[in-house]
Order: structure tokens, then sequence, then C-alpha cells
């Protein structure tokens, strides 16, 4: 069978290969990648709780930390009931659901729309506030590939798709 991503699979993968493991870090360097992949997964969950701070970029970090640190804690916030699925679309196809997207999307543009409505601050910070929203906003839509085929049975693959959900990809 020919996946979208042109590479053959045997009819019972689901997935293609596995990318092989980091190799762990050891004495003072894996003590750092540990003590960072915590701090991330801190400010992780932080972002889940908190509208503004972003979730994904944290819990991405911690996993990249953990692969190099503790493969049981890596195991662990792959199994998470809250990160998991984001860490395993993004370990299998290198992308994010369209979901993830919407709901991080309408996140920045509701925390960015009542901190520049209502906060009293200077028209210049103001400025500042929203450019960068714009800029993680175009960061979310036009560079993260989005994944598609969720729930048709094929096997998903990560397209980078413009606003009417055209094919940019050339494929």
């Amino acid at each position: 069978m020919v996946a979208d991503d042109g590479e053959t699979h045997k009819p019972d993968e689901q997935f293609p290969p596995a990318r092989p493991r980091p190799p762990l870090a050891s004495g003072l360097k894996r003590v750092l990648y540990l003590c960072a992949g915590i701090l991330c997964v801190g400010l992780a969950y932080l972002g889940a709780l908190l509208p503004g701070l972003p979730t994904t970029p944290w819990v991405l970090l911690a996993s990249y930390c953990f692969a190099r640190s503790s493969p049981r804690l890596e195991r662990w916030l792959k199994r998470s009931p809250i990160f998991g699925r984001l860490l395993r679309d993004w370990d299998e196809h290198r992308g994010i659901r369209r979901p993830v997207k919407v709901v991080a999307v309408l996140m920045v543009v509701t925390v960015v729309s009542l901190s520049v409505t209502f906060g009293r601050l200077p028209l210049w910070v103001k400025c500042v506030i929203a450019g960068l929203a714009l800029i993680g906003l175009c960061v979310i839509v036009f560079v993260v590939p989005t994944i598609r085929g969720e729930g048709s049975g094929e096997v998903p693959s990560a397209r980078r798709e413009g606003w009417r959900g055209q094919d940019r990809t050339g494929g």
C-alpha cells in the first residue's frame, strides 16, 4: 500500500516506522535536560489553564528534553491524557490536528483582543502585543502543518494548508 507520503507500507501498518531515538545524555547534561523537561511540563500545564500562555511549544520541548534524559518520563508524558495525543501526532506526522489549531487561534484572538481593548496600556505596548499575536497566528496557520485524514480511515498526513483548505505542498 502506498501512503500519501509516497512510502510503501504493509496493510497492517497504521503509521510509518518511528524515528530513531536520540542518544541519552549523561552527567550534568542529563540533569539539565531533566530539569528543563520538568520545568516545561509545568509551563505546559499552566498554559492549559491560563489563556495567553501557549501549551504546545512547552509540551514539545518537554518531550525533547525527556527523550534525552529520561525514557520513563518521556513515556509518562506521551501517555498523558492531556498531552499524549498532541505528542503522538507530532511524533508520527510532524503536524497538529485542525481542531487544535482552531482552538489555538481562537484563544490567541480572544486574549489579545481583550488585552488590547480593556488593558490600561500605552498605545505602543498594545501595538507590540497585536503585532506579536499576528506573528503567532501566522505561524500557527501557515507554518505548522495540519494533519489531514482524521476520521476517514486513511493514514493521516501533515500538509500545509491555506485559508480555504487548499493544499500548498504541491503534491
